[in-house]
């Protein structure tokens, strides 16, 4: 991680005290049929609030759509004591959260090695795209946030141009200008020729391509999703998967059919043993830089 690293303090107290925060956040409401699909679809929301409270590094969440709560992945780097503390706010929380270990570490995805280069990093191109007759690519924010220049190869001879947006944490993703005319720019995805641009639902079919990885396919299996990197990198609406990446696919495309979705943020295992995807969706850069697939 390249970017704005921040230092924010991990929550800390006693057994006692943690569960008076969370036993006055996860209030339960009414009684009934209506009043308790209400009160599953309230205790998440706030075992949501109490989780981010917490400050835990390697988790991240997002709300069941079939059941209504609130699913926590928890990553291998987290320790015994804060599982304990998230395994109080479930116990507090009446059902209205699960708690799961996630194999390896949470991590945004770059490396030295192909895709687009910066200095001392490598990561994927998402989309192009194009104002007016201007032409950039997508890619993510925690790749651009400090980064100026990008260049086709390691040996960093022949420039793409500058990075002119950038936007991480919080969200992630950022925007590189096509400065340099001999550079192509097909609005392609490897084969496939993009038409446009799609939004996410849970059981979707849809693929990843990466500079490291290459092609992968999988399923969405959560919307809205918050991830903790770490280091105060928090990173919410992103799209959860259950597609494999390794380092240096950051950025890359999430796509179904010819339709793009998003860009990869990050996520944990590999592409030997499996692994769990993060993307941030794509519309949201281009409302906010006034941008179009072609």
């Amino acid at each position: 991680m390249r970017a704005r690293r921040t230092t924010r303090g991990r929550f800390r107290s006693t057994a006692g005290a943690l569960s008076l925060l969370v036993a006055a956040v996860l209030a339960l409401p009414g009684t009934g049929s209506a009043a308790a699909a209400e009160a599953v679809t309230t205790r998440a929301t706030e075992a949501a609030t109490a989780v981010e409270t917490l400050g835990i590094a390697g988790t991240a969440w997002a709300v069941d759509q079939r059941t209504g709560t609130l699913r926590v992945h928890a990553d291998s780097s987290v320790t015994d004591a804060d599982l304990a503390r998230l395994r109080q706010v479930a116990a507090h929380s009446a059902g209205g959260m699960t708690l799961e270990r996630q194999d390896g570490r949470l991590r945004t995805l770059l490396s030295g090695g192909d895709g687009v280069y910066a200095a001392g990093l490598r990561c994927s191109a998402g989309v192009n795209v194009r104002s007016g007759s201007t032409y950039y690519f997508v890619t993510a924010g925690h790749c651009t946030d400090t980064t100026s220049t990008w260049y086709t190869t390691s040996a960093q001879t022949t420039a793409i141009g500058p990075t002119t947006s950038s936007s991480f944490p919080g969200d992630d993703f950022g925007v590189v200008r096509y400065a340099n005319t001999a550079v192509p720019h097909p609005g392609t995805i490897g084969t496939v020729d993009v038409t446009g641009t799609a939004t996410a639902y849970v059981g979707q079919s849809v693929c990843r391509r990466g500079a490291t990885t290459g092609v992968r396919c999988g399923v969405v299996t959560a919307l809205n999703a918050t991830v903790n990197y770490g280091g105060g990198e928090i990173v919410y609406g992103l799209i959860r998967t259950n597609i494999c990446a390794e380092p240096g696919d950051s950025g890359g495309p999430l796509y179904a059919g010819d339709k793009v979705i998003g860009v990869l943020s990050g996520g944990s295992g590999n592409c030997t043993t499996g692994g769990t995807t993060y993307c941030q969706p794509i519309q949201e850069v281009l409302a906010v830089h006034g941008l179009s697939v072609y």
